[in-house]
């Protein structure tokens, strides 16, 4: 009941003008917020298939204590979505009207000539191409678990593992209970589109992490040695601060920062329910961060990845707000490239990984060459993962050594990874990361770029769920988080 009285409030607010999706989303006090903003946007892409069926099942007029937005909501569930799990008196109220609501529907497919649901959508209000097709993805949270007992679990949940894909045609492949291991991310799986994961023990305990293949590049490029400091700078809602961790291995310290007081109590509950350890969280705009505080002195490591127009989030986005004007992309732009050249005014800095789940050159190559053209004597751009099929558009000399990513061609969100490291003269130099990457299927364990793959200690405790025995590793039993809410 909770899950869609919150969304039937985030979309009487955007009708009232009170803010986007994303800040009603956060705002709420709705505990899963990835859940609400996923239920919001998929009901706003249908919002005029559904005011047809509800004109024409005269709901509104049947159930007049139900608000037009809650209405929405609740019609989309039953027929659209996940068939209304939850919902407590008002998922009965919904399945009164069942029968009238599947009519309509029907009634409405045969007067456009179609058979699908979603070919009752509108171009406009379809998402890009391949969007319906991304599928789910499943980041092993290494803190508390390994890849071969997360599969295991699952086999035993009923899945079929089909072992690690080869090509991203095998991940379009995908359909019902299958899933695979990712072919280029080495603690990744794949599940097919749609795949709810949000009730799982495993989500639910923290073990996996539901975070799109794209936005786990930008941690895995900027691959922190164990021991390190590392900064991020636009942390919340934590995913890539607990990949980090992961790759830390929870040796180190993280400082993560974030201007919005709501986002970063979320994430401080998904950190501590990730088993992170050793982070500080400051409510701080990055910008007001004086790198030549003796706190900072040590960081080695920076991951950027800051507020961009979201134009290549799929799916999940509203088509209203991926079009940004030209006046918000150059005022987007403008910041971000003078959050960049703050970012690489830290001393220590040697490795920084700038990313944005954008797809304007605007805010992507043009920002990376501008800051580059004021700091090529001191940085350098890393030809990033040599086998990721998309590159950078050539908008300045080197700009291909970036990394693209879409729903058409890598089945992943729209996305931009440009991965800068500190010049050294000789051949002290810091090899390409994502050469390393390449060649060992096992990288991400934060080893220095080239090293040889340790093999993995494991130290395992058998937890049983139900008849289920699931093992799990222990998340360094002993160490508390060092969690700082810091003032500005």
């Amino acid at each position: 009941m909770a899950l869609y009285s919150a969304a039937a409030a985030v979309l009487e607010g955007l009708e009232r003008g009170a803010g986007g999706v994303k800040a009603l989303v956060y705002h709420s006090r709705f505990p899963h917020v990835r859940q609400l903003y996923a239920l919001v946007s998929e009901t706003l892409r249908y919002s005029p298939v559904l005011e047809e069926l509800l004109a024409g099942a005269a709901l509104l007029q049947a159930e007049k204590k139900l608000s037009p937005q809650l209405a929405k909501v609740l019609v989309y569930d039953l027929l659209f979505g996940k068939g209304l799990k939850c919902g407590g008196r008002w998922k009965a109220l919904a399945r009164r009207h069942r029968a009238r609501l599947e009519a309509e529907l029907a009634r409405l497919k045969v007067r456009q000539k179609v058979s699908r649901n979603e070919h009752l959508l509108a171009p406009a209000q379809a998402a890009g191409p391949g969007a319906s097709q991304v599928p789910r993805y499943v980041r092993v949270n290494t803190l508390k678990t390994c890849v071969d007992d997360v599969i295991d679990f699952f086999k035993r949940e009923g899945y079929s593992y089909l072992g690690k894909a080869a090509s991203v045609e095998e991940l379009r492949a995908l359909s019902g209970k299958k899933f695979v291991l990712d072919l280029h991310l080495p603690e990744l799986l794949v599940f097919p589109p749609q795949t709810d994961l949000h009730e799982n023990l495993l989500y639910t305990s923290g073990h996996i992490i539901l975070q799109d293949k794209a936005s786990c590049l930008p941690a895995f490029l900027l691959n922190p040695a164990a021991g390190s400091h590392v900064i991020d700078a636009c942390a919340a809602p934590g995913n890539k601060t607990s990949h980090l961790a992961a790759i830390l291995k929870n040796k180190g310290q993280i400082f993560a920062f974030d201007v919005d007081t709501k986002r970063l109590a979320t994430m401080n509950t998904m950190l501590m329910r990730a088993g992170v350890t050793g982070f500080q969280l400051a409510q701080q705009d990055f910008l007001t961060v004086d790198p030549g505080d003796p706190k900072y002195s040590k960081v080695a490591y920076i991951l950027l990845d800051p507020s961009c127009s979201g134009s290549g989030m799929v799916n999940r986005v509203p088509m209203a707000e991926a079009a940004p004007s030209a006046e918000r992309l150059q005022a987007l732009a403008g910041f971000q490239r003078k959050v960049l050249s703050h970012a690489l005014s830290f001393p220590a800095l040697q490795r920084l990984v700038y990313s944005t789940c954008s797809l304007h050159q605007e805010e992507n190559e043009d920002v990376v060459g501008a800051v580059l053209q004021e700091c090529s004597s001191a940085f350098r751009l890393v030809d990033a993962f040599p086998c990721w099929p998309c590159r950078g558009l050539a908008a300045f000399p080197g700009a291909e050594s970036c990394l693209r990513a879409s729903a058409a061609d890598t089945l992943t969100h729209g996305f931009f990874v440009a991965v800068l490291e500190r010049r050294r003269d000789g051949p002290a130099a810091l090899s390409s990361l994502p050469a390393a990457a390449a060649d060992s299927p096992q990288h991400g364990k934060g080893t220095e770029p080239g090293a040889a793959p340790k093999k993995r200690k494991r130290k395992k405790q058998r937890v049983k769920e139900g008849n289920n025995r699931f093992r799990m590793h222990s998340a360094q039993p002993g160490l508390v988080g060092i969690v700082t809410l810091l003032p500005a």
